[in-house]
């Protein structure tokens, strides 16, 4: 990988920058135009499906057969994005991995604040186990918000004695809406896509009156005991950095097995530009190797 290609990304994201400002309705439309012209691969086949009452996207490679599954939750602060503006990365991910992939489209806030985010991924979550897929054979993704969402649905299956996915792979985490890690200060001038102003803007469509350091709105306040495997990527470049840190000391504390890979010089949500960039495909690579460990030893035991 070379810092001219991280640069050239860096330049890139500044210049789309997308405006957290806007009213939801702009931010939602103009958001779903600008990933809507992001293309596909041929192979890449999508299909609108049900999993536990809530909405999805099945994605799967042509002639893939594993019988392996990611439930993939999607970022935008939890307030824009949905399962179809996801799927070029969740694909990304589904082909490195050779899994085929279910991305969730979650209620959003304002519309319907927490915790209707979590209530919906443990609902489809349990679609899946009715489906008769296996503990074992499921892993859980999410980029941004959809991290910090991931890690909430863990905490909250395992208060409700629920069996537990095989491991989870956490893509710039944002898991703390009190924005209190000390990143939001000192990568504020070198993220080019998230502010603290802008994320600060968004955060009572989600909260409402509930307490931000709730640990199934901010997992970083949350008792990890118990939970799976964990990969938590990051790059160094964003205001997030922070999130991914606490939260790996976090689970390391609480003896789960977490794997922390920060990328220098890396942007938020770096993995979406494989296309681009050499390292963002050898991230997903990486990523690869840990789910496909963790669906085997699940899988021998």
């Amino acid at each position: 990988m070379s810092a001219e290609q991280w640069q050239l990304l860096d330049a890139t994201l500044r210049d789309g920058q997308i405006d957290l400002q806007a009213d939801v309705e702009t931010l939602r439309t103009g958001f779903e135009e600008v990933m809507a012209g992001i293309p596909l691969a041929e192979d890449v086949k999508q299909q609108a499906v049900i999993l536990g009452g809530i909405s999805a996207v099945e994605v799967t490679i042509a002639d893939g057969d594993s019988e392996n599954v990611i439930l993939y939750f999607h970022g935008g602060v939890y307030v824009i994005g949905s399962a179809a503006s996801s799927v070029p990365l969740v694909s990304d991910v589904a082909r490195h991995v050779g899994a085929r992939a279910f991305t969730l489209d979650y209620r959003l806030a304002p519309e319907h604040p927490f915790p209707a985010a979590v209530e919906d991924a443990q609902d489809a979550y349990q679609g899946l186990l009715e489906q008769g897929i296996r503990p074992e054979q499921i892993a859980l993704a999410g980029e941004s918000a959809g991290g910090g969402l991931a890690v909430a649905l863990l905490v909250a299956l395992r208060d409700s004695g629920a069996p537990l996915p095989s491991s989870a792979y956490l893509m710039s985490p944002y898991a703390d809406l009190t924005l209190s890690g000390d990143s939001m200060v000192t990568k504020e001038a070198l993220d080019s896509t998230l502010s603290p102003d802008a994320l600060g803007l968004r955060i009572p469509d989600y909260v409402d009156s509930a307490d931000p350091k709730d640990p199934l709105i901010s997992p970083v306040f949350a008792d990890l005991s118990g939970l799976p495997p964990l990969l938590i990527q990051s790059g160094s470049h964003e205001i997030l950095l922070s999130d991914a840190l606490r939260l790996a000391e976090r689970a390391a504390l609480a003896d789960v097995e977490i794997s922390l890979d920060v990328v220098p010089g890396a942007p938020h949500v770096f993995q979406a530009f494989a296309a681009m960039v050499d390292g963002a495909s050898a991230a997903l690579e990486r990523a690869s190797l840990f789910l496909n460990g963790h669906y085997a030893a699940g899988a021998a035991a």
